[in-house]
C-alpha cells in the first residue's frame, strides 16, 4: 500500500475496548500509526481526549463514529474540541457506513474482530485516504476584533478613556486586515464605528483557523476571537479527493492545450501550456478526472493524443473531417478561453461529448443509485463491456459478507 499525505503526521485509530460510549468510564483501544510503526495502548476518554490534544494527530480513524459521542451534540463538542489539523474519519463511510470486515478485505488491510485490530485496521484504512471526514464546522472562521475592557469610568476622563479603547481597536482590526490580504484570503468585513474608532471589527474569513495568521489573543485594550462557523448538520466528505470520469479535449504543439469537460457536457477547466511535455500534460488530466474519452479536434488523431488516450486506457473520438474555425468558434462561444489553442481543444471535447452524449444517457438509465454511473460508462465506452456484464461484476465485488459489524449506527 502506498504511503500518503495523511502520514505527514500521525494517524489515530481508535475502537471501544470495554463500558459503553453513554456511560461514565468506556475504554478505548488506541493504535498510533505513522505509516511503518504501529503502538497500541489501551486508554480512558479522558486520556484519549488528552493525548489527542497534546499529539495533534493528522486523523483520528474509527469505524463508528458514535463510539466517541453518546448523540449528535456530543459528537459536535468532541469535533469542535479537537486541534485545527486534526480531522475525525469513519473509514466505513458516511450515514449507512458498511461494515468495517468488507471495507478492510477490499483494501488488503489486515482485520480481525478483537477491538485492537479494529483500531489498527482503521488506522491504516484512514492513512490509505479510505472513508469520509465527518464535520460540523464549515471552512469560513469568524475573526471579531474587539474592546479587551469596558469603556466605563477608568478613574480619568471617561471620554479620553473610551476614545483610546476604540482607537486601539480600529487599530489592531486594520493589522489582522492586512494580515489577511498579505495571506492572500478572501474575506467579508462586518465594522461597528464607535467614537474615537471601533466597537469591533468582524471578519468572515474562507479559510479554516490553521490557515489564517491571526490567533486568539487579549492584551490591553483589545482582544481576537477565532471560531470556526457551525454548520446546520453533520456533513461528510470523502478523505480521498474524488476524480470524476469526463472527456478530455488535447490540442498538441509547441503550445499544448487540454479541456476537461464533465460527463453532462459542463466545461470544468481549460488550460495551456508552451510545453511537449507528456508527463506534465497527463499530471494535469489525472488532477482534473478520469478520462473516458480523449479527443482531438483533426483528423487523423495525432500522435501525441493518441499517445494519451492509450496512457488512460480511453476510447478515441476525431472528427470526420478537420473541425472548421467557425464550427469551433460556435460551439466554444458560451465559455472563456484564453488562445486559439484553448478554443480548439474544448471544442473538441465538446464534440466528442455530442457524439457520446446519448451513449451515456443511456447507460445513466440502466445504472442503480447504489453504483457510480462514471464507472459503469467507463468500461462500456472505453472497455466496449455491455452495462449488464459491468453491474454484474461490480454487484459481485461488493457481495456482502455474513459477519457484521458488531457497533450499530445510532440515530
Amino acid at each position: 500500500m502506498n504511503r500518503t499525505a495523511a502520514l505527514d503526521a500521525v494517524v489515530f485509530g481508535v475502537d471501544i475496548q470495554s463500558g459503553d460510549v453513554r456511560g461514565d468510564a468506556p475504554s478505548y483501544a488506541l493504535v498510533t500509526f505513522d505509516g511503518e510503526h504501529v503502538e497500541r495502548d489501551v486508554v480512558s476518554r479522558r486520556k484519549l481526549r488528552r493525548k489527542i490534544e497534546s499529539d495533534e494527530p493528522a486523523i483520528v480513524a474509527t469505524d463508528n463514529m458514535y463510539e466517541l459521542a453518546a448523540d449528535k451534540d456530543q459528537l459536535i463538542h468532541f469535533l469542535g474540541s479537537l486541534p485545527d489539523g486534526t480531522k475525525l474519519v469513519q473509514v466505513t463511510g458516511d450515514e449507512r457506513p458498511e461494515p468495517l470486515s468488507r471495507v478492510a478485505k477490499r483494501h488488503g488491510v489486515p482485520y480481525g474482530k478483537d477491538p485492537m485490530e479494529e483500531a489498527e485496521a482503521a488506522a491504516r484504512l484512514a492513512a490509505a485516504s479510505v472513508g469520509q471526514e465527518v464535520s460540523a464546522f464549515t471552512d469560513t472562521t469568524e475573526v471579531k476584533v474587539s474592546r479587551g475592557r469596558s469603556t466605563g469610568k477608568g478613574g480619568w476622563s471617561e471620554d479620553r478613556y473610551t476614545r483610546r479603547i476604540h482607537g486601539s481597536v480600529k487599530k489592531r482590526a486594520r493589522e489582522v486586515e492586512s494580515e489577511l490580504d498579505g495571506a492572500g484570503l478572501a474575506y467579508e468585513r462586518d465594522v461597528t464605528e464607535k467614537y474615537g474608532g471601533f466597537a469591533n471589527a468582524v471578519f468572515h474569513v474562507e479559510a479554516r483557523p490553521q490557515d489564517i495568521p491571526v490567533s486568539t489573543e487579549r492584551s490591553g485594550d483589545v482582544r481576537i476571537e477565532i471560531e470556526r462557523m457551525r454548520r446546520d448538520g453533520i456533513e461528510f466528505r470523502p478523505l480521498a479527493k474524488r476524480r470524476d470520469h469526463v472527456v478530455v479535449g488535447v490540442d498538441p504543439g509547441t503550445t499544448t492545450a487540454v479541456a476537461v469537460v464533465s460527463l453532462d457536457g459542463s466545461v470544468l477547466d481549460v488550460a495551456s501550456s508552451r510545453t511537449n511535455d507528456t508527463a506534465e500534460v497527463t499530471e494535469w488530466i489525472i488532477e482534473h478526472g478520469r478520462p473516458v474519452v480523449v479527443a482531438a479536434d483533426v483528423t487523423p488523431m495525432p500522435e501525441t493524443v493518441e499517445k494519451l488516450r492509450r496512457s488512460f486506457s480511453a476510447a478515441g473520438w476525431e472528427p470526420e473531417r478537420d473541425l472548421p474555425v467557425d464550427e469551433k468558434k460556435h460551439r466554444t462561444r458560451e465559455h472563456a478561453y484564453d488562445n486559439d489553442h484553448e478554443r480548439d481543444a474544448m471544442a473538441a471535447a465538446l464534440y466528442a461529448f455530442d457524439a457520446h452524449e446519448s451513449q451515456f444517457d443511456r447507460v445513466a438509465e440502466k445504472v442503480p443509485p447504489q453504483h457510480e454511473v462514471g464507472r459503469v460508462v467507463a468500461r462500456v465506452v472505453a472497455g466496449e463491456e455491455s452495462v449488464e456484464s459491468v453491474l454484474r461484476d461490480l454487484e459481485g465485488d461488493e457481495e456482502a459478507e455474513p459477519e457484521q459489524s458488531e457497533h450499530e449506527p445510532r440515530d
